[in-house]
């Protein structure tokens, strides 16, 4: 599918504009992609697929331009400098046929003149008179690089005196790829030869292998000896001025345009950092916590302690409900004070220091673990009095409490088994006494005997019972340490996640610039040729 270039700069500003939403770099490291140019010729007509060609003349202060627009016009259109010749304003010379749809936005109307003619042989050509790019006045400088994404041909005027400007020259070496360039030695009858053969070799070191320069003479009374070939000039923008050639340096220019962005485009992709990088905190994470949970397992034993010390004096007064209220949240609270804080900060600062000697962007990752460190209090308090809570409703291992449930069901039922032993053997005594010819009783032996014997079937459990009730101070004291631990692995563990998520989305922001990157490289493979030498491959660089 071939990309439309509006639409990859489009694309590429959008990503631009998310990775800044993101905070993986700041507004001032895209300016290149944010203000990357959009603006293309065709972008001036409201139906491109027919349009003329757009010829501007480039040049410095006093080289020209205008005088040569006024003689391709036969007519004074545009400004010539009387004092100091210079050029202010943008001028427009084309058919009164066409119409320009979109003028650049952000131009000033009073900086822009319009002449019309009727000349059917200048139909299909439009002429554009540029201000003069090295101008001390900048507003100058801003109409030449507002107007440029509209030219399809440029016109760079030199004089014998300016040809070496060097304004203009940079933006010659800027603007190369974007255009097709003819060269004008202009008041050619005021230099000399070799200045000439120097401009030529100029144009070779800029990448132009066989450039079109023409030499003019505006002088009004021409000598034979004077060179003036202003009329080729005008022939070969005749002959250029076809559809086909439009067409051509329109796919030209949105290639070069496409290859630029590309470039932009790949630098641009470098703020984000590397994800192998952002991987590779995760082990340096672990290591940083090592050291820190030991630290911090070994400062809170005594806070510890002594809150389970609280719990074991207030055991009586404790309840499921009790250990939920604001009181409890508040005790526990208080195990994470500022110096665990300051300790747990510490070792975020030092992942992001770690994020930033990595080269990567320091601000995601600060803000991703900005959760952690405005809520690692609370996760402490919550997993603790969870712990302890659990473990002061079912205090003891599950031996302790199975025994003591047996316990529970000893004490009754041994009294009751030795009671009803007892009474059955008073029964059988009375039984058989009533049966035999002296009648005999059971005896104080036995009722002491009995008596015993009841008494052990429930002193034994009671005791067991007692002497297997877990101690509420231990119970407290294993919940608590128990429920710091799961806390610190959950502050581990959400950090590692948010560490992951900061990769996921950078691999995300690669992802989303390579496929523009893609699609404008794949739009590029296929380059038009033309034939050698020909007239257009002269003028490309």
């Amino acid at each position: 599918m071939a990309y439309e270039y509006s639409d990859l700069v489009a694309e590429a500003k959008g990503w631009a504009t998310e990775v800044i939403n993101r905070s993986w770099a700041s507004e001032a490291k895209l300016q290149d992609i944010l203000h990357y140019e959009a603006r293309s010729p065709e972008t001036l007509f409201a139906d491109p697929s027919s349009r003329p060609l757009i010829v501007a003349f480039l040049g410095g202060t006093g080289v020209g331009k205008s005088t040569l627009l006024n003689r391709l016009a036969g007519q004074d259109i545009a400004r010539t400098g009387v004092v100091r010749p210079t050029s202010k304003e943008v001028t427009l010379f084309h058919h009164a046929s066409v119409k320009i749809a979109h003028l650049p936005s952000r131009l000033p109307i009073d900086k822009i003149k319009v002449a019309e003619h009727s000349d059917a042989s200048k139909k299909h050509i439009i002429w554009v008179d540029m201000p003069d790019f090295d101008s001390a006045e900048q507003s100058n400088q801003q109409l030449v690089l507002e107007w440029l994404p509209h030219i399809d041909v440029l016109v760079y005027v030199v004089s014998p005196e300016r040809y070496r400007d060097n304004k203009a020259w940079q933006l010659l070496l800027a603007e190369g790829g974007k255009h097709a360039w003819i060269f004008v030695l202009n008041q050619s009858d005021r230099g000399e030869a070799e200045q000439y053969q120097d401009f030529i070799k100029q144009l070779h070191k800029a990448g132009f292998n066989d450039p079109i320069v023409y030499q003019s003479c505006c002088a009004t009374d021409k000598t034979a000896t004077q060179i003036d070939e202003f009329d080729a000039l005008e022939t070969a923008m005749q002959a250029l001025a076809t559809e086909n050639t439009v067409t051509q340096l329109e796919l030209r220019g949105g290639q070069v345009r496409k290859a630029e962005l590309s470039k932009v485009l790949v630098t641009a992709v470098e703020v984000l950092g590397s994800p192998e990088s952002s991987k590779a905190l995760i082990p340096f994470w672990h290591k940083q916590w090592q050291n820190f949970d030991g630290l911090l397992v070994d400062a809170m034993a005594l806070p510890i302690q002594q809150l389970a010390e609280y719990y074991a004096v207030h055991s009586s007064d404790l309840s499921a409900k009790e250990l939920d209220n604001y009181s409890s949240h508040k005790i526990h609270h208080g195990l994470w004070d500022k110096w665990a804080q300051s300790r747990l900060e510490d070792a975020l600062d030092a992942l992001i220091i770690q994020a930033d000697s990595l080269d990567l962007p320091s601000t995601p990752i600060k803000q991703a673990v900005l959760s952690v460190r405005e809520n690692a209090q609370k996760i402490i308090a919550e997993k603790t009095l969870l712990s302890v809570r659990k473990a002061l409703i079912n205090p003891g291992n599950v031996i302790q409490r199975a025994l003591i449930k047996t316990a529970f069901v000893a004490e009754i039922i041994l009294p009751m088994a030795a009671m009803g032993w007892v009474g059955y053997q008073v029964f059988i005594e009375f039984y058989e006494a009533s049966l035999a010819a002296i009648p005999h009783y059971v005896g104080v032996d036995f009722a002491v005997n009995s008596a015993m014997l009841i008494a052990i079937a429930w002193l034994l459990p009671y005791f067991l019972k007692k002497k297997l009730k877990p101690s509420i101070e231990k119970a407290a004291l294993k919940g608590l340490r128990n429920g710091l631990l799961s806390a610190l692995q959950s502050i581990e563990f959400e950090v590692v996640e948010q560490i992951k998520k900061n990769t996921q989305t950078q691999e995300a922001l690669q992802q989303q610039a390579e496929k523009i990157i893609k699609a404008c490289q794949e739009d590029n493979h296929d380059l038009f040729t033309l034939p050698e030498n020909s007239p257009l491959e002269r003028m490309l660089l």
